[in-house]
């Protein structure tokens, strides 16, 4: 078995936990300013590397200056340098939430070799889930190699540290699998969340379709919890699927009061949902899933 890699931050000496935190910080912010580009380019089929950015209204190429996350628009308040246009507050606020979910991200798992993995899974959600909300699209392109990222994760970080890092390991090894090494436990693992998570989504739209004659949800979302499921394992998957479903149901129907109609067919980004649902379930799910089984003990 290979030697465990994992150190928590909170135990490392070399230099206080604060420090570790605004590290994660402003390398989240610094992410967050790819992910704009990314949310703004990949709907319209745009490269991410070229060119670089620019001002969405007058085309102006961005100054490094001026690229500066959450301080170069508020420096320069929200306007365009060249055209004095507004830029969308949604740049600085991906910035700030990918920021904040970074230091989230590396307080629940230390300096470990989990951490970069969690921290590329839960970018990846971000971006979905903003997609999601302007053009009620979750790319393949990010969907895609989200799922074999995904099985790679579930197999690297129990190799290299030797320990059942994901919520559903423990539950899985009995049986056939009680004598496979964790990673085989944890692949497998993968793959049961995937068919859980995007099965569940397809069989739930196929069922509602067959019976109101109307397409419930888009296969987006269906790829997206694949990649969720296999990823979170299905303890997890489950809860995100839940936490999606409520929220969704809640915000639904508040927007229908609002808006004085009773029209169940209002299309809505369930991939908003099922982001927000995944993000809560890799920080906190494990406890809740851990409190919930307890009620029944």
């Amino acid at each position: 078995m290979p030697v465990s890699l994992l150190v928590d931050l909170r135990d490392l000496q070399l230099f206080p936990p604060a420090l570790g935190y605004t590290i994660a910080g402003i390398f989240g912010a610094i992410i967050g300013s790819f992910l704009n580009v990314v949310i703004h380019r990949v709907p319209n089929e745009e490269s991410i590397v070229f060119p670089n950015s620019r001002c969405p209204s007058c085309g102006a190429a961005i100054a490094f200056y001026d690229n500066i996350p959450i301080m170069s628009y508020v420096m320069l308040g929200g306007k365009c340098r060249g055209c004095k246009k507004h830029i969308s507050a949604r740049y600085p606020l991906v910035e700030l939430l990918t920021a904040l979910l970074f230091v989230a991200v590396a307080w629940h798992d230390g300096l470990s070799v989990a951490l970069p993995f969690d921290l590329v899974f839960c970018a990846a959600l971000l971006a979905l889930v903003f997609i999601d909300a302007e053009h009620m699209i979750l790319p393949n392109v990010i969907t895609y190699p989200g799922m074999i990222f995904a099985v790679v994760a579930r197999l690297a970080i129990p190799y290299l540290t030797g320990t059942p890092h994901f919520d559903d390991l423990p539950s899985l090894a009995h049986g056939t699998l009680a004598a496979s090494p964790v990673w085989v436990v944890s692949v497998v693992g993968a793959f049961l969340g995937a068919l859980i998570g995007g099965g569940s989504l397809w069989l739930m739209g196929w069922i509602w379709e067959k019976l109101r004659g109307v397409e419930a949800m888009g296969l987006g979302d269906v790829k997206m919890m694949f990649m969720v499921g296999a990823y979170l394992g299905w303890r997890l998957t489950i809860l995100t699927i839940f936490v999606g479903v409520l929220s969704g149901s809640i915000i639904g129907v508040g927007l229908m009061a609002r808006q004085g109609k009773k029209d169940m067919q209002m299309l809505l980004p369930f991939g908003v949902f099922l982001g927000i649902g995944s993000i809560a379930a890799l920080l906190f799910g494990s406890y809740v899933v851990e409190w919930y089984a307890g009620q029944f003990r």
